[in-house]
């Protein structure tokens, strides 16, 4: 499948995108084992998320994720260490000098499928943190499977990656993390023979 094109956010117009305070590249490769470490852990992908809003002291991060500074320290200098986050600014806070953290990539682009016991693990990532109000109408899933050609299903693949990036950049707004799920996948389903084959 060819690399996903992100949103050009410099392209429209800062009413209709949401721009981040920091400079960001569009992709930040997972290349290696520590790059996967660093990202097969709940907390720190919660900072990764957090990120994609604005840039972030560790104390502005401890508070969001309502955690020990110490234990959000620890895992924002893994991810710093991975090169998966950086350091884009400091600002004084009451006299301290803090860090204000960002991330690399607007995406973060895997190069293989991660070799760990569940292929899957990042779907069960994204739906760990789903719940349900009553009288909201969300959550909301669909779910088909049809027989179709690889080409056919890299085209599906290309504009449903183009619907996330149009998703993350909406303007902010609201009191509630929304989360998008999509993605195409090869099943175990059984398959009727061919329409050609004839019957016996």
């Amino acid at each position: 499948m060819a690399e996903p094109k992100p949103v050009d956010a410099e392209a429209q117009s800062p009413a209709d995108v949401h721009q981040l305070d920091y400079a960001i590249e569009p992709f930040a490769y997972v290349e290696t084992n520590e790059h996967m470490k660093a990202v097969a852990d709940d907390t720190r992908m919660d900072i990764l998320n957090l990120l994609m809003e604005r840039a972030a002291t560790v104390t502005h991060l401890a508070e969001a994720l309502d955690k020990p500074k110490g234990t959000v320290g620890y895992h924002v200098k893994v991810l710093e260490d991975a090169g998966l986050i950086r350091v884009v600014r400091t600002g004084k806070v009451r006299a301290i000098t803090e860090k204000y953290y960002g991330r690399v990539g607007r995406v973060i682009q895997f190069a293989s499928m991660p070799d760990i016991d569940d292929p899957a693990w990042f779907v069960h990532d994204a739906l760990r943190g789903i719940r349900h109000v009553e009288g909201e109408p969300f959550p909301m899933f669909s779910s088909r499977m049809a027989r179709i050609p690889v080409e056919k299903v890299d085209e599906f693949a290309q504009r449903l990656l183009a619907l996330t990036d149009e998703f993350m950049a909406t303007p902010r707004g609201g009191d509630t993390m929304y989360g998008i799920l999509v993605g195409v996948f090869p099943t175990d389903h059984p398959v009727l023979r061919h329409d050609d084959e004839g019957d016996e």
